[in-house]
């Protein structure tokens, strides 16, 4: 019988093994999980090659991306998007990366604005659209890389019909990589970024020599230009008309603040100041944007330039791998197939960047909404639930890059936005008129950009609505399978809350549990002589009165304080905060019992209603038939009876 329990065991300690590697320090562990001592993180520009897997691995089919929806105006679009780039998103992340350095992002920045069930199910909207974020660029990044692997000229026999079935075994190896161990993976995307910016840097000089030696090739683009748009302004004009599909380039901020807490700072930084982190992931983001503005100019120049417009389209040989293109045409099949290897590696990987955020965001905050299982806040069942989803999503879009382009333009759109208008917000309140004025532009090109590209592309809304719909639904019921748990983290009483109960500690100790009214004497003497009728009291036992005033219902769990005081002279009062009601009192009574040694009894009325609408009152107010909750959360908590306190109702 050892031997048949053992695998079982080692198997859930293996699954369980911690919490989330992101994010340890400053995230919330709750009750149910023991505190893990901080990582001691990495260098800023190492953390960047992190990122950077998933910003700069936009390379291998931004430029075809452009092309397809500009054409000829492919660089002066890209230059709109650079501009926008470094006017927009770059100020815009550098004042999250500030006002939320956790790794949390403009979801934590919103989140403090709202409270109630509003606010979850606002952030619970924003999760769903960082969901289709960070799962595309998983699936769009492996699918790309199987394209790149597919259309080498030495494979593209053998594997002509194979792309799907690549797709998946490269997603696969992406979650088997973070279920042997996360933060090994910062090493392979400092070897990764730095070999693909190398070869990148090789074909954009070479392009650019081609393009000076064969000074027609301008000549000719700019001759096409004027022909097909007339003047300037209205090539500007088409430009930031079109550059909405171009938003894949924007893609690399959001993970570059999820990823943040890798960062190592100074050594004088604490998780409430840390001023050196906060500083090395400005230079993170502002080095990151500057590095991709020049090779998206370039690239998306000489790809212009250079290739045949009919290769961008389907089936093109240019079609999702216009470097790939020019590396094979100018620089041989040797370093045409070595720039695919380094291409396919770093797009499978970009889903690394994706999946570091997934496993930082999911867990700071389904499970403390109570909207998630135990084992969610552990990576590796985490890494096998995300993993699964992606295999559905490749399957569903068989693997496309063309058909992902809209839901992950969607995703990043939208957490920009969102991103934009928190800062607007912060500056607002810090009394900044004028970066609140500049934040306010940004976020209404950001929503201009969002609108439009939903409105060409509506299917990005409708996976980010799935996606949505899918957490919602899901939280919903685990919150319901958990409605029963104990969920305060701890109890807090003051000297005189201490005091009634070691007074009482000598005695049978007896609560009532009161709903405060007018809290005049009448109310605490009616409710003394109820209670002794309903339950046959001697006159001789006296009471102490345990009332309860719910704070934000929608918060699943919390610290209990706990304040004495003495009414009218005589009646000893209890007041406790929290969120249930239920759950206060018992978190109370266990607690009295581990502090005096003693079994307490609390004693109820029956609550008017039915069972299903105070049901409702206690999941979604945390109020309801107070009696039989009660004595639900105390016989989940402690299984032995004899230990259990006693709830008495009449």
């Amino acid at each position: 019988m050892v031997t048949t329990e053992r695998p079982p065991h080692r198997l859930r300690a293996w699954m369980l093994e911690g919490l989330s590697d992101m994010g340890k320090a400053g995230g919330h562990t709750g009750p149910h999980a023991a505190p893990e001592p901080p990582h001691q993180g990495q260098r800023w520009w190492r953390v960047m090659c992190l990122t950077g897997v998933d910003y700069f691995s936009t390379l291998g089919y931004q430029p075809g991306i452009a092309a397809l929806a500009a054409g000829l105006l492919s660089p002066i679009a890209t230059i709109v998007l650079v501009m926008v780039t470094l006017a927009g998103a770059l100020p815009v992340y550098r004042r999250v990366a500030k006002e939320s350095p956790h790794g949390e992002g403009s979801i934590a920045m919103l989140e403090r604005l709202l409270s109630f069930w509003q606010g979850k199910l606002f952030v619970l909207t924003l999760l769903g659209f960082a969901a289709t974020d960070f799962l595309i660029t998983i699936t769009l990044s492996a699918a790309d890389a199987s394209t790149h692997l597919v259309q080498n000229p030495h494979l593209t026999s053998a594997l002509h019909d194979k792309q799907l079935l690549i797709t998946l075994l490269l997603v696969a190896l992406l979650g088997a990589v973070f279920l042997k161990g996360f933060l090994e993976a910062i090493g392979v995307a400092v070897a990764l970024v730095g070999v693909y910016l190398t070869l990148n840097v090789v074909v954009v000089i070479t392009g650019l020599w081609h393009v000076v030696t064969a000074g027609h090739v301008v000549t000719d683009w700019s001759s096409a230009l004027t022909a097909e748009h007339g003047n300037v302004f209205v090539m500007i004009g088409v430009a930031l008309i079109v550059f909405p599909k171009l938003a894949l380039g924007l893609s690399g901020f959001e993970t570059g603040v999820a990823v943040m807490p890798h960062v190592r700072g100074d050594a004088g930084d604490t998780e409430e100041h840390p001023a050196g982190r906060i500083r090395d992931t400005k230079k993170l983001l502002t080095t990151a944007a500057l590095i991709m503005s020049c090779f998206l100019i370039a690239t998306s120049f000489i790809t212009t330039v250079l290739i045949p417009e009919k290769e961008f389209k389907a089936g093109g040989q240019a079609n999702g791998r216009a470097l790939a293109y020019l590396a094979h045409e100018y620089l041989g099949s040797a370093f045409g197939t070595v720039y695919d290897i380094s291409t396919i590696a770093i797009l499978w990987f970009a889903g690394a960047s994706a999946m570091a955020g997934l496993l930082n965001l999911m867990p700071r905050y389904l499970p403390r909404y109570g909207m998630a299982p135990h084992w969610a806040r552990a990576v590796r069942p985490m890494v096998i639930v995300f993993t699964l989803i992606a295999f559905l999503v490749t399957w569903v879009f068989d693997a496309n890059v063309d058909k992902q382009g809209g839901a992950y333009a969607t995703g990043v759109l939208v957490l920009i936005s969102s991103a934009a208008i928190a800062v607007t917000i912060a500056a607002h309140k810090a009394g900044q008129r004028g970066w609140t004025v500049g934040f306010a532009v940004i976020s209404a090109v950001f929503l201009y950009t969002t609108v439009v590209n939903v409105i060409e592309r509506p299917d990005g809304v409708k996976i980010g609505a799935c996606f949505i719909i899918g957490i919602i639904m899901v939280s919903l019921l685990s919150r319901l399978a958990r409605a029963f748990e104990l969920r305060v983290t701890q109890v807090q009483l003051d000297d005189m809350a201490e005091r009634f109960i070691r007074d009482m500690s000598h005695r049978r100790i007896r609560f009532i549990a009161n709903k405060p009214g007018l809290r005049d004497k009448a109310e605490y003497r009616d409710k003394i002589e109820q209670i002794r009728i309903d339950n046959d009291i001697p006159m001789t036992e006296d009471f102490v009165f345990a009332e309860v005033t719910v704070t934000d219902p929608s918060e699943f769990e919390g610290g209990l304080t706990v304040r004495g005081e003495v009414l009218h002279g005589r009646y000893r009062v209890l007041t406790l905060e929290h969120s249930s009601i239920s759950n206060a009192l018992a978190a109370l009574l266990l607690h009295v019992r581990d502090m005096t040694g003693c079994t307490p009894h609390i004693y109820f009325e029956w609550t008017e209603g039915t069972p299903f609408a105070n049901f409702l009152r206690f999941f979604l107010f945390g109020q309801g038939e107070v009696a039989p909750v009660t004595r639900e959360v105390l016989r989940l908590a402690e299984p032995n009876r004899a230990r259990r306190p006693r709830v008495h109702t009449g």
